[in-house]
């Protein structure tokens, strides 16, 4: 076993063109670590709809140079499978360790296919990459980058030429051509060939971002923002300099690129004490802010946190989303509002009385992109499609120009975010949402605890009565097969399915309570948050989580 475990690491060893990771192997087998060696060769990163995302490190089960020139290849061989012998694929990546030469692996792979290849300048923005693929008439385009996930990791996403990420079958497809790279050796990696971009797809994507905006909107709420030591800062400063917005004030510790995220245990705005220096910048502000705006690294997510009393807290996902929504309906938009499963389905609500269509998709903006007739589309994790002419994918940037156009408009109305909540809640019922979400090391605890739940369904949970219980691997009339749980219960709504980019059981909880008038609302909340934890302490019993 041993010295197979061996002999796979040292093939490997001779054709890595990267010394750092030659380097980290040949350590490896020095030592005759034969638990990491074997927790590296034990299988490969599976491509699939989210790309390749995962620990930096040499080996199959790892991100690196090899498993990306891999990919590369595997996605050239797709497309011009697919007719696009001389397309365009464009390239973008952030500021994590190795992204930069992920980014030229790719390019030099596409090139030495015969497809074209151009690189964005520098590490911008994801939805600078997505606006650029229909902008520049790419086939597909590539970005690199782990988003939110923890400094050691990266990851290498995939869209095709209609500026949304692959979804199956295409997925399965690249996957294959991939597998049937025989080795790295026929990979052709020449030194030159390909395009670096200059900065006007980056200026024409600053143009477009003014089209969020209605012409002659208040543009007077003043921000604190975080960049979450991604690379959000440059661009969103820039968008908000042409809307005329006050300058946002810098979240100084965390403004500049550095992937090794070193003030957040994980640099996502939804991960406790994430935030900790975005409340401290506000409440040092001499003018106290009116909303704080941080991106994820990659910056297309986008989270919002207002003054709430004499603190500050995080809204939402679903809070932020249903804002813009009826922002939108306010405005006079038109066409269809889209949100995954597990989102709010207040989302629902304020379509119907506005006469909208309202879709429900999987989860992922893979899926939310492609609803038809798009105009609004968000889920609960922080993304937002406002301007789905221009990105079709989740945006940081245009998501924070208009929740800022909204907070504007209600301070000179004397109100805030939280006042349109109200309302919100007072027309439609209180949406109160909540979510469970364990981290494990052994990813065979959640296949475990899926297993539970599907041969000991639960009759109830917080007293509720479950009056439907759908297992999504089963798909249905609207959705495809997924691996996930929806139990439908009185007033309730419960969605338990594994994370599709993180080592994370996800459960997400909804309740809705109807409400009378603004005099209610305080019984309602207070009613809301006992049935939620009410119904978490059930659903962990029964998960055996």
């Amino acid at each position: 076993m041993h010295e197979e475990l061996i002999a796979q690491a040292q093939a490997w060893l001779t054709e890595d063109p990267d010394p750092d990771t030659r380097t980290e192997l040949a350590r490896l087998l020095d030592a005759e670590d034969h638990t990491e060696l074997a927790a590296r060769f034990s299988g490969t990163l599976q491509f699939g709809t989210a790309g390749l995302r995962g620990e930096l490190g040499a080996g199959p089960m790892r991100m690196n140079r090899s498993v990306v020139i891999r990919a590369a290849a595997g996605l050239a061989a797709y497309l011009k499978k697919q007719g696009h012998d001389n397309g365009l694929v464009v390239i973008g990546y952030d500021a994590r360790h190795k992204s930069r030469d992920f980014a030229r692996d790719t390019a030099a792979v596409m090139t030495g296919a015969g497809l074209r290849a151009a690189v964005l300048p520098r590490p911008l923005p994801t939805p600078v990459l997505a606006f650029a693929i229909r902008h520049l008439g790419a086939v597909a385009g590539v970005e690199v980058t782990a988003s939110h996930n923890p400094p050691r990791d990266n990851g290498y996403k995939v869209y095709l030429g209609d500026g949304s990420q692959i979804v199956p079958p295409a997925d399965a497809d690249i996957a294959a051509e991939i597998a049937a790279v025989p080795s790295l050796t026929t990979v052709r990696r020449p030194t030159e060939g390909w395009d670096t971009l200059d900065d006007s797809v980056l200026d024409a994507y600053l143009a477009r971002t003014d089209a969020v905006l209605s012409e002659n909107s208040p543009r007077t709420a003043r921000t604190v923002y975080t960049a979450m030591h991604g690379v959000g800062k440059d661009v969103l400063l820039a968008a908000f300099a042409r809307a005329g917005f006050p300058e946002p004030v810098l979240v100084a510790e965390q403004a500049e690129p550095d992937p090794e995220f070193p003030t957040v245990a994980f640099p996502n705005p939804e991960e406790p004490g994430a935030m900790d220096l975005a409340f401290a910048t506000a409440r040092a502000a001499g003018t106290t802010p009116d909303l704080i705006i941080a991106n994820d690294p990659d910056a297309d997510r986008c989270a919002v946190a207002v003054q709430d009393g004499t603190d500050w807290r995080m809204l939402r996902g679903d809070e932020v989303g249903a804002l813009l929504a009826a922002h939108l309906v306010r405005r006079g938009a038109r066409g269809t509002f889209a949100e995954s499963i597990v989102s709010s389905s207040l989302l629902g609500r304020i379509a119907e009385k506005a006469g909208l269509p309202h879709v429900e998709t999987l989860t992922g903006f893979k899926w939310i992109a492609r609803a038809e007739g798009l105009r609004f589309g968000y889920e609960e994790a922080l993304g937002y499609c406002v301007d789905p002419e221009g990105v079709r994918d989740k945006d940081g940037i245009t998501a924070a120009l208009l929740i800022t156009e909204l907070a504007s408009g209600l301070k000179e109305e004397g109100r805030t975010l939280l006042d349109l909540l109200d309302d919100l809640a007072v027309e439609h019922g209180l949406h109160a949402t909540d979510q469970l979400s364990v981290r494990v090391e052994d990813l065979s605890l959640i296949a475990a605890a899926m297993r539970r739940l599907r041969e000991q369904p639960p009759t109830e949970l917080a007293g509720l009565q479950i009056t439907r219980t759908d297992d999504l691997t089963k798909g249905t009339a609207e959705l495809p097969p997924t691996d996930g749980l929806r139990y439908t219960l009185d007033g309730a709504r419960v969605i338990v399915r594994p994370s599709g980019t993180e080592p994370k059981l996800k459960c997400y909880l909804e309740v809705v309570i109807p409400v009378g008038s603004h005099q209610d609302l305080p019984e309602a909340r207070a009613k809301a948050t006992a049935l939620l934890e009410s119904i978490k302490r059930d659903l962990s019993a029964a998960a055996g989580i």
